[in-house]
């Protein structure tokens, strides 16, 4: 698809107000819990239980942290939904789209109550005070548990529920998941925009003479300024820190000739940016890479180009993954390419699908994931660039609009 270009960003006020029109619309809420219902068909399972985590949210637009106090969803294969909550709680949960749609039906519990009894109450027919059992308790297959669900609470209910057998909801929220509507795909492009626009402040300098941290740190605020909730990481690999992909700042001052790895995201209302350049630190001097880093870089950049190229419905995600790898593999490079091409991305920073070797999934229109080709020489440098890619009808919608272009930063 041809790439998006001479959109302007919105200013700081511009992109709050923007979060808060660009939303899921309520009714969204209702139809994935209906197709959540057909999953759980699908997959064979009498529910799911989907406690605090993405899957909620995506479920029921609840935004949250786990706690050790039990929150769920009860999601039958048929029968009632149940909003298993603590009383404290029970006004917060009746203010989401699936309780006002009349989808879903608040249960509160008290602090001396047995939340994972009401539970199996709710599944078992053995008659909670005031609840109906779900007609959901006809179906003998397993239960399914959110992914992100503490152990704590696992045990908690499969000592309640000894009958019956606990297994992960996660092939049935995949499903549901992976493929983004045109409002997410529109949720994500805000947030990668955002993030380019931090990028591209950044990578203008001044960097000589700082720390690290202390430009990770200008990196997480600047996120916050366009409009993310959440500034989740910002690497800063300068010099052979940039070997690591997943380096830590540190106390590392960057100094002119240093090559740097940036790979900074967060979230925007709900939606994940993530996005990764390398810049060449010249300084006042405007020192010149090594001509072995300039070959690097441009393979990289041939590899991420080569993997985003590749992207069509039909084709398997590791075709993505191959795509980049070869060019990498083919000049000699391959050990230093030491991570997969891509992961998918949402309301998680990594989710399905996954662009890596062995995955056999075919791609399909809506599913959203990075292509992140890069080459780590240890002791010495590494290259990542990074772009959020959409599986689009045609081919692939880049979310990215940062340039690709190697930057020599001047200060």
């Amino acid at each position: 698809m041809t790439a998006r270009t001479g959109r302007k960003g919105p200013t700081r006020d511009e992109g709050n107000t923007m979060t808060d029109l660009r939303r899921i619309p309520d009714e969204r809420y209702t139809a994935r819990l209906d197709a959540c219902r057909g999953s759980i068909a699908e997959h064979g399972m009498a529910a799911l239980l989907i406690g605090v985590g993405p899957d909620l949210r995506y479920l029921a637009g609840w935004v949250g942290e786990p706690m050790e106090r039990i929150t769920l969803l009860v999601v039958p294969r048929e029968g009632d939904v149940s909003f298993v909550v603590p009383r404290l709680e029970a006004e917060k949960a009746a203010a989401t789209p699936i309780v006002r749609s009349g989808a879903a039906t608040v249960v509160p519990f008290g602090e001396t109550e047995d939340a994972a009894a009401t539970v199996a109450r709710l599944l078992t027919g053995s008659g909670a005070s005031g609840q109906s059992p779900s007609r959901g308790a006809a179906f003998r297959g397993p239960i399914g548990v959110s992914d992100r669900l503490w152990a704590m609470h696992v045990l908690q209910l499969a000592a309640a529920m000894p009958e019956r057998r606990l297994e992960s909801a996660g092939p049935a929220m995949r499903d549901l998941r992976q493929v983004k509507d045109a409002d997410e795909v529109e949720l994500l492009r805000l947030a990668a925009q955002a993030a380019d626009r931090t990028m591209d402040t950044i990578s203008a300098g001044p960097l000589v003479g700082r720390t690290e941290a202390d430009v990770s740190r200008e990196i997480r605020q600047r996120l916050i300024d366009e409009g993310h909730d959440l500034a989740e990481f910002a690497i800063v690999g300068s010099g052979p820190n940039g070997a690591s992909p997943h380096h830590d700042a540190g106390e590392r001052v960057i100094e002119a000739g240093d090559p740097v790895v940036l790979d900074i995201g967060g979230s925007r209302a709900g939606y994940v940016s993530d996005t990764t350049r390398t810049i060449f630190v010249a300084g006042e001097q405007g020192l010149e890479p090594e001509p072995e880093f300039l070959r690097v870089y441009d393979l990289v950049r041939e590899a991420q180009s080569a993997g985003t190229i590749a992207v069509i419905p039909g084709i398997p995600a590791e075709t993505v993954d191959a795509s980049a790898r070869s060019v990498i593999d083919g000049a000699g490079y391959g050990d230093h390419f030491t991570h997969r091409t891509g992961h998918g991305i949402g309301l998680e920073v990594h989710e399905d699908p996954y662009i890596v070797a062995g995955n056999s999934a075919p791609l399909r229109q809506g599913m959203a994931f990075s292509v992140e080709p890069g080459i780590y020489l240890p002791g010495r440098w590494g290259v990542r660039l990074e772009n959020i890619v959409v599986c689009g009808a045609d081919g692939p919608d880049t979310l990215n609009e940062s340039s690709l272009d190697l930057r020599a930063v001047r200060g």
